[in-house]
């Protein structure tokens, strides 16, 4: 018996954690605020980046350091060099990412693109899914589709790549394609989010931008 309880605890404390991190990912992907204009698109031309460290405007391309020699060894040291390194590209992608956001709300498609290329982690499902979003907007639905799913591949319980794709199933008229991801939002703790709402106005006739 006491075996059997403390199994059923181990099973339900799982289910919990499960929960949470669904709702953790749900609150991260909501997305109500647009980006403040800065620099990027009242001063920069020709899909540049403004570098605030800088203060000039740079390629996406060129927010990377230069590229040093690989180091070797396993070292403490060694590994220490590798997550500050993990920790730099995080920071650029996120930069990248931000940048390609005002890009796409100033209707910058082409840039937001030449941003998002820039980033290092390709496969990070924001990444895939801005992607997919400027890649719609400039009028390939096919391959916008393509990364929308290959951001799902990533992470299943990534809601707004999933709100994102309903929007675009009902502009292709699947409007039941659409009702299920949105059942896929509600399901995954996002509910009370804005890519909920979102796709959930637009199901109901009221056209949302984003």
């Amino acid at each position: 018996m006491t075996m059997l309880r403390h199994t059923m605890l181990l099973s339900f404390c799982a289910a919990v954690s499960l929960t949470a991190l669904s709702a953790a990912r749900a609150a991260d992907s909501d997305t109500t605020t647009p980006p403040v204009a800065t620099e990027t698109t009242t001063t920069c031309t020709d899909g540049k980046i403004w570098n605030e460290e800088k203060k000039e405007c740079v390629a996406p391309e060129d927010l990377k350091p230069a590229e040093g020699t690989p180091a070797e060894g396993t070292t403490p040291e060694d590994k220490a060099k590798t997550e500050e390194q993990k920790k730099t590209e995080r920071k650029i992608d996120d930069k990248l990412y931000e940048a390609a956001r005002e890009f796409a709300y100033a209707g910058q498609h082409e840039n937001a693109l030449r941003a998002l290329r820039a980033a290092y982690d390709q496969e990070d499902p924001r990444i895939l899914n801005y992607m997919g979003y400027n890649t719609r907007k400039l009028g390939d639905m096919a391959r916008g589709m393509a990364y929308y799913k290959r951001a799902l591949q990533k992470d299943e319980n990534y809601i707004l790549a999933r709100s994102y794709m309903g929007q675009a199933l009902i502009e292709q008229g699947d409007i039941e394609g659409a009702r299920v991801q949105l059942v896929e939002i509600r399901d995954r703790g996002g509910e009370n989010t804005w890519a909920y709402r979102a796709l959930l106005q637009s199901l109901g006739g009221e056209r949302t931008t984003y």
